[in-house]
C-alpha cells in the first residue's frame, strides 16, 4: 500500500473519529495552494526571462508529473522525471537536437520543476481533485508565453489532464499522436476511471481530440478495438507497420483545429531499446522508427508528454533513462521554433 493510499485510510479514520471534515480540507486546500503558487512564480520568472530575451515564439518547458499509482502493474514511473532530466544533462552528449537545437539556449529549453504529487496524496487528496491540479498546473505554464509544456510521467493517466489542460486553454480540441504498445481506452480498466490503461477514453469522452492516431500497437484486446472504433480513433498496429510506414513517416496533422498533441510511451519501442519499462511488450519499434515518425511530422505541436518509463526497471547503465532524455531532447526541437 502506497503512502498516499494509507494516508487516505488515515483521514477516513479521523472523520469517523469526529475530526472535523472542514478541518481536514482546509489543511489540504494550504497544501494545494502552495504547491500551484510555487509553480505560477516559477513559470512567471521563466516567461519573464524569455520575453525579455525575445527571439522565440514557442519555447518548451519541463514540467514532471511523478505520478505511479494509476498504473495497473509497476509504479516505478513515479520514480522517472529526475532520471529522465539527469540523462538529459549527464555530459555524454552534447547539448544539440538531431535537428540543430541547442537545449542550453532557455528559448529552447526551460524547466519549471515538478507538481508535488506524493506530498499532495499524503493529505489525502482523491484523484478527482488531483486531476484538476494537473490540469491547473499545465495551464500555469501557458499563461506564460511563449512556454509550451513537455511533461515528464508518470504513468499514462497523466495525459487526460494534461490534454484536457492544452485543449481547454487553447480553446477547442487537438489532433494528438500517440505511441504505444497499447491504445489505453478501456472504458475504466480494473473499476479505475483514471487508470493508465483509460485515459485517452476519458480524452475521447471530454471531445479534447478531434483525431486520435495510436501508432505501435501491438497488445490490443477486443475492447480495446471496440472503443477504437466508437470514438473514431486511427488504429496503427505493428503487425502492419510495414505497409503503413510511408503514411506515419509522412503526416501532416493539425489542419483546423488548435494544433497537435504528442503522447509518447516509452514502451511504444521494443525492449530491445528501451528494457526500462513495466510493461515489455516485443515487437515494437525502432528508436530510428520513432524519430522519423516525428522529424517528419507536419505540425504546429503545442504540448507533449514522455511517459511509461519505469527507473525500477532500468537495469541496464540506465540506457532507457537515455533512451526518455533523447525523447524529450528530439520532442523540443519539435515544439520549439
Amino acid at each position: 500500500m502506497s503512502q498516499g493510499t494509507k494516508w487516505m485510510h488515515y483521514l477516513r479514520q479521523l472523520s469517523t473519529a469526529n475530526v472535523s471534515k472542514a478541518l481536514i480540507e482546509k489543511g489540504q486546500n494550504r497544501v494545494i495552494d502552495a504547491s500551484l503558487t510555487l509553480i505560477r512564480e516559477r513559470v512567471k520568472l521563466k516567461g519573464e526571462l524569455l520575453r525579455s530575451l525575445g527571439g522565440a515564439k514557442a519555447s518548451t518547458s519541463l514540467l514532471g508529473v511523478p505520478l505511479g499509482h494509476n498504473s495497473s502493474f509497476l509504479q516505478g514511473p513515479a520514480f522517472a522525471p529526475p532520471r529522465i532530466r539527469e540523462a538529459i544533462w549527464c555530459g555524454s552528449t552534447n547539448s544539440s537536437t538531431e535537428q540543430g537545437k541547442e537545449l542550453d539556449d532557455p528559448r529552447v529549453l526551460t524547466d519549471v520543476g515538478d507538481v508535488p504529487i506524493q506530498e499532495i496524496r499524503d493529505c489525502g487528496v482523491d484523484d478527482d481533485r488531483l486531476m484538476h491540479i494537473i490540469s491547473e498546473s499545465v495551464k500555469l505554464v501557458m499563461e506564460q508565453d511563449p512556454l509550451r509544456p513537455l511533461v515528464l510521467g508518470g504513468d499514462h493517466s497523466i495525459s487526460f489532464p494534461v490534454i484536457r489542460a492544452v485543449s481547454e486553454k487553447l480553446g477547442g480540441p487537438l489532433d494528438i499522436l500517440h505511441l504505444d504498445a497499447h491504445p489505453d481506452i478501456y472504458d475504466a480498466f480494473e473499476g479505475n476511471k483514471y487508470s493508465h490503461a483509460s485515459s485517452f477514453a476519458r480524452i475521447m469522452e471530454g471531445g479534447y481530440a478531434r483525431r486520435l492516431l495510436q501508432v505501435g500497437i501491438r497488445s490490443i484486446t477486443r475492447e480495446g478495438r471496440e472503443q477504437g472504433k466508437r470514438f473514431g480513433v486511427e488504429q496503427y498496429e505493428m503487425r502492419t507497420f510495414s505497409q503503413d510506414r510511408h503514411i506515419l513517416e509522412n503526416l501532416k496533422l493539425g489542419e483546423g483545429v488548435k494544433g497537435v498533441y504528442i503522447s509518447v510511451d516509452v514502451d511504444c519501442l521494443d525492449p530491445a531499446f528501451a528494457p526500462g519499462v513495466s510493461h515489455i511488450e516485443p515487437g515494437g519499434l525502432s528508436f530510428r522508427d520513432v524519430l522519423n515518425i516525428l522529424h517528419n511530422l507536419q505540425a504546429d505541436v503545442v504540448g507533449a508528454d514522455v511517459v511509461e518509463f519505469n527507473p525500477q526497471r532500468d537495469t541496464v547503465d540506465g540506457m532507457t533513462a537515455m533512451v526518455a532524455a533523447k525523447l524529450v531532447r528530439e520532442l523540443t526541437a519539435k515544439i520549439s521554433k
